[in-house]
């Protein structure tokens, strides 16, 4: 067994533990550096034009112990670019400074959508140029917020139409994340299209989550090609045959096909997920390896 794969395994080990106390997780840090370092590591060579992203919600309960010791692992394995959801007690100039130092960039991040309302979308964009994103993304909507008749994604439509127009005057870009609730039909109308249709396209991009759209029963393919160049963000994640969260190209989506569309979609950047998993190192490392390949074919 070589040497990268020794460490790797010894990661994999301690972050597959059901729980995971500072010291340990140090140590994690420290192991992805070495796994970096390691002569050949594969996953570390990536090519300037193949920057595959992680949406750190993947690694959510580690961020929690230790933000600078994930994104030195995350960096270990090869990824260039984060999706942020959620800043783990560190302020703005702390998690920029932490990006930076591992020579990585967040072009988005996950912002709940009670942050746009109670904060205010000018303290949104402050918080986003500070880090440095370019996407700020609304990423769920809660049972509550999602109510009972389609006259609340009308209002949220409305909203967004302002909050967009803040954004592009600061250089920024709202974005809207789905889940597969939007595709359920509400007074005869799909939420989505909602979205879709009476946000201006200028004013919100979509981030387009491949498993939840498999889940709804939705082609991204029909998507792309009536909504050309809306779909600036992707979330690559994969489904088993149980319809359940899989590692990306260990499941059934033919992620191949979807690539191929990316120029119609208007894709820029496309970052890996699993909501829950349980090895975490083999999923980011399985996930940056098949996307890595989507991107090179």
């Amino acid at each position: 067994m070589s040497g990268r794969n020794i460490k790797a395994s010894h990661i994999a080990s301690k972050i597959g533990q059901s729980s995971l106390d500072r010291r340990q997780f140090v140590k994690l840090g420290a192991a992805g550096a070495g796994l970096l370092m390691a002569p050949g590591f594969a996953f570390g060579q990536a090519k300037a034009e193949t920057r595959v992203g992680l949406q750190l919600y993947t690694l959510r309960d580690m961020m929690a112990v230790s933000v600078p010791a994930v994104l030195k692992l995350v960096s270990a394995v090869g990824y260039k670019e984060l999706e942020f959801a959620g800043y783990f007690g560190h302020s703005p100039k702390e998690i920029r400074k932490i990006v930076d130092g591992e020579g990585l960039s967040a072009p988005s991040a996950h912002i709940p959508l009670d942050m746009f309302r109670k904060e205010g979308i000018n303290k949104v964009i402050e918080t986003a140029l500070e880090v440095g994103h370019k996407y700020v993304v609304i990423p769920y909507l809660t049972e509550e917020q999602r109510g009972t008749t389609i006259d609340v994604y009308k209002k949220l439509a409305e909203e967004c139409n302002k909050w967009g127009d803040a954004c592009n005057r600061q250089g920024l870009k709202l974005a809207y994340h789905n889940h597969d609730f939007e595709f359920h039909v509400t007074d005869g109308v799909e939420p989505y299209d909602v979205l879709l249709n009476e946000v201006d396209a200028d004013k919100m991009a979509m981030e387009m989550d491949l498993f939840w759209m498999f889940k709804a029963n939705k082609d991204p393919l029909a998507y792309f090609a009536k909504h050309p160049g809306r779909f600036k963000l992707w979330h690559v994640k994969d489904m088993d045959k149980q319809g359940q969260f899989a590692d990306v190209g260990t499941g059934t989506i033919n992620f191949a096909k979807i690539f191929a569309a990316s120029k119609q979609a208007g894709v820029e950047h496309r970052f890996v997920e699993r909501d829950q998993t349980p090895d975490k190192l083999q999923t980011i490392q399985q996930g940056y390896k098949a996307v890595s390949k989507l991107l090179a074919g």
